[in-house]
């Protein structure tokens, strides 16, 4: 069970080892549950997973010997962020590499808020659970010998991440997960269903709130179509990332974060939400390109390329001691001054040593984006420039994937399970989605939770009008993107408050994402006013570098009084390692 946070809230906190949080302008005022028709049919089953990419069909296939399972995904199984993952999946296997350094690595980048319980189980449980995976039909890239092929990314001091199809490592593990769940009968599976709301559940007067199911719509006809509500005696998120509170991304259209704002509104709690990573490098398709855009994977960095700025010179070298490979906070905030020095839009990756024939076969699908741009890898320089990437932080949970709600649990990039901290280690998150699912499983079947039935719901509901997200992913790439500061985020909150009182929308999958978009965003900008500094993925321009004070976990969860209340809790001091103390 995860413990209670500290008691702060958004006015000044009398302890000196406390932080102080600053005043918050007026925050949005948002619905407590989506608007909309009441279920008309009921299923019940064991266990309801959200999501499937790699943490939900994983979940799925560990959960089975508890009897009924139910994947619900709102489009086809394959559309997640999983399928779209390029450089590879993390674990010890090489010659020289230990699990000690792996560790290692995870906290450099983590910038002194990774929870090492957490990191330690990622990483010592994280070799079975792949070779699970290779069992299950994954087929990673093989040298002549046999042997894996081994590649290095930013942040890693070792060879350790194995990759698939050369960079469709996500594409390859999608497939064979979806084939092993489509052959297992215990399993039922629902497309085309967007999950709208966790159901509250009767509890007795000293027990902590608990979910009894969800409700969803499900496109189409029949006793399955339309809303309905799925009870369970557990409810497992693994619904990806939220990507598109941002104007440009490299995640699908369905990150709408909606995992993250149905455990918001239900009264799960959000930690470390202000940590969103930018991948330094994503392909630059000129000032209009809005939406998804193509990753240019670090993997091509670890193969030999360099960044180099408009005048040909490589900026990274003398800026870190891994260079290109440093942490992708680092590159990614070098990148952003290289750019502003010359008031330019991009930089380069320079992949041109590497030939033709590499880049077909070991980046086939960068490089037919590359092409599809007019721009050939093997002669010419691929303009990149960051983009929101990666959710550090989510759903609060601990070691075994349990919420601060009885029979919610949550994996993969939806969960704040603690190995990421402050900036994700590249190739570690496939890996979080494989390690957590197996142990909330694992749970589930230790401790059979009841079924619990539902209570009435009292929330308000409510709904934001589809028309506000354009303005809505200006104001947050604008203010709240990569470089922040007090009065720019300050701008973003009124301009999100402004535009949540344009509510006036009817039921439906637009208007839905549009509310738990506008959800994720003001959670998102609040935190990020409140932590008064620069540290890993989340960087101020009026706060330069850590401070000591700041080093700990901000969690936020909704006030039925106050709306958003956020709470800090200190970090735990880093155990040395190897000898050093300063893991950062």
């Amino acid at each position: 069970m995860v413990p209670d946070g500290a008691s702060l809230t958004s006015s000044p906190v009398q302890a000196q080892s406390l932080p102080s949080f600053p005043a918050l302008p007026a925050l949005p005022s948002l619905p407590r549950r989506l608007s909309a028709e009441p279920p008309g049919w009921v299923r019940e089953v064991d266990v309801v997973v959200v999501g499937s990419g790699i943490a939900g069909l994983t979940a799925a296939l560990e959960c089975r010997d508890l009897g009924t399972i139910m994947v619900v995904t709102k489009d086809e199984l394959a559309a997640g962020s999983t399928h779209w993952a390029q450089g590879g999946i993390a674990w010890v296997q090489a010659k020289g590499d230990t699990i000690q350094q792996h560790i290692d690595d995870t906290l450099v980048a983590g910038a002194g808020l990774c929870i090492e319980e957490a990191v330690r189980v990622l990483v010592t449980e994280g070799p079975e659970e792949v070779a699970k995976l290779i069992h299950r039909g994954a087929e990673f890239d093989r040298d002549l010998a046999g042997e894996l092929e081994l590649t290095r990314e930013g942040g890693h001091k070792r060879d350790r991440i194995a990759h698939a199809g050369g960079d469709a490592t996500g594409a390859e593990i999608e497939r064979a997960l979806i084939a092993a769940v489509t052959a297992d009968r215990a399993i039922e599976i629902v497309e085309h269903a967007l999950v709208l709301d966790l159901i509250p559940a009767e509890v007795g007067p000293c027990e902590r709130p608990a979910v009894a199911g969800v409700t969803l719509h499900v496109l189409g006809e029949g006793t399955r179509g339309g809303v309905g509500a799925v009870l369970a005696r557990a409810v497992v998120l693994a619904t990806g990332g939220v990507g598109q509170i941002y104007a440009v991304t490299t995640n699908p259209p369905v990150s709408t974060g909606d995992g993250v704002a149905a455990a918001l509104r239900a009264g799960a709690r959000l930690r470390d939400i202000e940590f969103i990573q930018f991948h330094p490098t994503v392909l630059y398709l000129g000032t209009g390109a809005r939406g998804q855009l193509p990753l240019v994977s670090e993997a091509v960095r670890g193969e030999g390329g360099q960044l180099v700025n408009s005048r040909g010179e490589r900026f990274m070298v003398g800026k870190h001691e891994l260079a290109e490979l440093a942490p992708r906070d680092v590159v990614a905030k070098q990148i952003m001054k290289e750019m502003a020095a010359a008031d330019v839009d991009h930089v380069y990756v320079d992949g041109r040593m590497l030939g033709e024939e590499t880049w077909r076969v070991r980046f086939p699908t960068i490089w037919h984006s590359c092409r599809r741009a007019g721009i050939n890898p093997a002669t010419d320089l691929i303009p990149v420039a960051p983009a929101c990437h990666y959710f550090c932080g989510g759903v609060e949970t601990d070691i075994d994937g349990s919420t601060n709600l009885s029979g919610l649990y949550a994996c993969g990039e939806v969960a704040s399970s603690g190995v990421h901290g402050a900036n994700r280690l590249a190739s570690n998150s496939l890996l979080e989605g494989l390690v957590f699912a197996r142990r909330i499983a694992e749970q589930l079947l230790d401790q059979r939770p009841p079924r619990r039935p539902p209570a009435q719901d009292r929330r308000q509901a409510g709904l934001i009008d589809r028309s506000v997200v354009p303005a809505m992913q200006q104001a947050m790439s604008r203010h709240a993107g990569g470089l922040r500061d007090a009065s720019g985020l300050d701008r973003c909150v009124q301009e999100l408050a402004k535009l949540a009182r344009q509510s006036d929308a009817e039921p439906g999958l637009e208007s839905w994402e549009a509310t738990n978009l506008m959800t994720v965003a003001a959670a998102v900008v609040s935190s990020a006013r409140l932590r008064e500094e620069s540290r890993g993925a989340h960087w101020r321009d009026d706060f330069e570098g850590r401070r000591e004070v700041w080093r700990g976990h901000l969690l936020v969860a909704h006030d039925d009084q106050q709306g958003l209340r956020h709470h800090f809790v200190p970090a735990l001091p880093e155990r040395p390692a190897n000898g050093h103390s300063d893991h950062r």
